[in-house]
């Protein structure tokens, strides 16, 4: 059958950040109550940067295959001009193999990322939070902030990046919602202590969160290190901890906990609990004020699932996207296939809550 064509734009026009913090909550809560396949991952490294391929299985109103292959080459936008992470998605049925869409995968990377942010913070982060320090305001620091503000009563936020232009900016964009404070290395430091919430999301492959910066009862999404070279944080930061995984065996392999067992200074055996079983109930979160919770978060394949089966179906609900066929004599029976999705969706959107 034919297939949908979606662009980054189409992706802008069709996910919400409230609507993805849901379905990434879900899929998390799925995952925790043990009601979906594990995901999977695998990674290959390239001269500058690396692939990775992202693939798991997620039920919304039929069984979805998602499968993303992304690029991440951190020296891309200053060398080449060209998007840090670059990548398509592939949704497939899971019953019969049909592909169904290909999606540009920056921004579902993006905002699902951010989502997943949100889902812990949520789950982890003090109540009263009202302090949050950004590392890194490119495009991911700006959708972490946003979804922050829909789990938390955020006051003030500290903004660092490398890039003086980038926090600027990022303070121009957020100084009409909150007080926003642009930061110099020299003063992350002092910042991070007064914070209750911190957020890396930096491709840096040197660690500059230090322990001895964090306060009592301070939640940090470790966001950038998804691959071996990557790392923000101190094994000290960790040591000090209550962790937090988004899936364990990646974790181990390619987020900050991979960097504490290389050091021999954790076992995996370290790791509170994942996020899923927190959502699911079944471990607790934040057991006390005081307590410092790092999520180290490394992208799970469910989240890129939840996000493109919204999308999807939205597409197909509002008839967007270019549709094509590998199999030229497919395309015109697609039109009336369409039209039957659109309707079992309308029928099942008590179950899903997109709008």
């Amino acid at each position: 059958m034919a297939a949908l064509l979606l662009t980054r734009k189409d992706v802008v026009d069709l996910l919400t950040v409230d609507e993805c913090i849901a379905g990434v909550e879900q899929a998390f809560r799925l995952h925790g109550e043990g009601k979906v396949l594990p995901p999977a991952i695998l990674g290959i490294h390239a001269q500058n940067g690396g692939f990775h391929i992202k693939a798991g299985v997620l039920e919304y109103s039929r069984p979805y295959f998602v499968t993303k292959i992304n690029a991440n080459f951190p020296g891309n936008p200053k060398r080449n001009g060209l998007p840090l992470i670059q990548g398509i998605i592939a949704v497939s049925d899971a019953e019969d193999g049909s592909l169904l869409a290909l999606i540009d995968s920056i921004e579902i990377t993006v905002i699902r990322t951010g989502a997943a942010t949100a889902v812990a913070a949520k789950y982890l982060a003090s109540a009263n939070a009202g302090a949050v320090t950004i590392c890194g305001c490119g495009n991911q620091g700006r959708i972490s902030m946003q979804s922050l503000m829909r789990v938390r009563q955020l006051k003030t936020v500290y903004a660092f990046d490398i890039d003086e232009v980038l926090a600027h900016k990022f303070a121009l964009e957020f100084s009409h919602q909150l007080r926003v404070v642009p930061i110099k290395k020299a003063e992350l430091g002092q910042a991070i202590i007064r914070s209750a919430i911190v957020v890396t999301c930096t491709p840096s492959k040197e660690p500059f969160v230090a322990a001895d910066d964090i306060s009592p009862g301070t939640f940090i999404a470790a966001v950038g290190a998804d691959s071996e070279e990557k790392q923000e944080l101190f094994s000290e930061v960790l040591i000090r901890s209550k962790i937090v995984t988004d899936v364990t065996p990646q974790s181990a392999t390619i987020g900050e906990l991979h960097h504490a067992i290389d050091e021999e200074k954790l076992t995996i055996a370290a790791v509170h609990a994942e996020l899923g079983t927190i959502v699911a109930g079944k471990r607790p979160g934040r057991e006390c004020e005081n307590e410092i919770i790092v999520f180290d978060s490394t992208g799970m394949a469910l989240q890129d699932a939840a996000a493109a089966a919204i999308v999807y179906e939205k597409a197909v609900v509002k008839q967007m996207g270019r549709t094509f066929s590998f199999d030229e004599s497919s395309k015109n029976a697609f039109n009336s296939e369409r039209l039957e999705n659109k309707r079992q969706i309308n029928v099942l959107r008590s179950w899903f809550p997109f709008r």
